[in-house]
């Protein structure tokens, strides 16, 4: 089989790049960024890295129209982005799916959409459910944008699939592991081990009370595979995620134990004084992830406590050579 993965060089898409690799298919990866994450298959016959954007319209018709299976992860990501540049989030994430989305149709190729947690909001009923409402604040606060372009991404992909392309979404919630991001930016894990490398204090927002459920990229990549491999998710969005809550206190807590000796501690500091007036934290995000299990049949299998050895132990590795 030939899979084709839009923004496969990054953290998720590497991930899963080894995971088809390794079940002996050929993948087409398309891409803007870096090949760190991905150098390790560059030597792999059957891997294939195009270096340009879902904004190539010829590309994204040739390319779809030669794999059998399209994985959609290219997307602006991060609070850091979405808050600095909303219009390049919005245009990414909504128009570039569309671009995907139109060449699957032309020639019938199921997709895989990755979206995201965020779309549930700041919903205060966890856990949350597929079919849960989505609660945002306002449109000019920029935090939201991201949510926003992802739930439009949802819209157009079952939109598509009624007019009879077998498109599922998943959305994942709080995935971590290695070749997450650079140390210091991106998702929790990184900020912390940064500053940990460094040896700075962990900076928990608030009072760390807000919860998150951190989950293994393994366990991620299984149900994504599974997702893209099962024709029962056709039509669906799935949960993608843990459902076993950690406040980010403990999370830097489990940190802090975990890395050893070190003259780091826990640093509480504001809100507003790390992303300014245009962010809303999100106190809780927990998955009903019964579909990933019965649909999928995917169980997580890797604990906060080893999955979080696992990924520091990489980084440190990254760090000393």
């Amino acid at each position: 089989m030939r899979v084709l993965i839009t923004g496969g060089a990054g953290f998720l898409g590497s991930h899963l790049s080894d995971a088809f690799v390794a079940r002996g298919d050929e993948v087409f990866v398309l891409d803007t960024g870096a090949i760190a994450k991905v150098r390790h298959l560059l030597d792999q016959p059957r891997f294939h890295y195009v270096h340009d954007s879902i904004f190539n319209l010829e590309l994204i018709d040739s390319l779809a129209a030669k794999c059998d299976l399209i994985y959609h992860l290219a997307a602006v990501v991060g609070v850091e982005h979405y808050v600095a540049d909303p219009y390049e989030t919005l245009n990414v994430n909504v128009n570039g799916t569309q671009n995907v989305l139109k060449a699957a149709y032309k020639y019938g190729k199921k997709v895989v959409f990755s979206s995201t947690s965020e779309v549930y909001g700041r919903n205060p009923k966890v856990p949350w459910s597929e079919d849960d409402d989505r609660v945002l604040g306002a449109t000019t606060i920029d935090r939201w944008c991201y949510s926003t372009s992802k739930a439009v991404g949802e819209h157009f992909c079952f939109a598509y699939h009624k007019l009879g392309l077998p498109v599922a979404v998943v959305r994942f919630f709080n995935v971590y592991g290695p070749r997450l991001d650079r140390v210091d930016v991106g998702r929790l894990f990184t900020i912390f081990m940064g500053q940990l490398l460094r040896g700075a204090d962990l900076t928990v927002i608030g009072d760390g009370a807000q919860t998150r459920c951190f989950t293994y990229v393994t366990d991620a990549v299984a149900a994504t595979v599974a997702a893209g491999l099962n024709p029962a998710a056709d039509g669906q969005a799935i949960n993608i995620g843990v459902d076993v809550e950690t406040s980010v206190l403990e999370f830097a807590r489990l940190m802090l134990e975990l890395y050893g000796p070190t003259k780091s501690k826990i640093k509480f500091v504001t809100q507003e004084s790390v992303y300014g007036n245009s962010y809303e934290d999100i106190p809780r995000r927990v998955p009903d992830n019964a579909k990933m299990r019965k649909l999928l049949g995917i169980e997580p299998r890797v604990s906060l406590r080893e999955g979080t050895r696992m990924a520091m132990d990489w980084f440190r590795r990254e760090a000393q050579a």
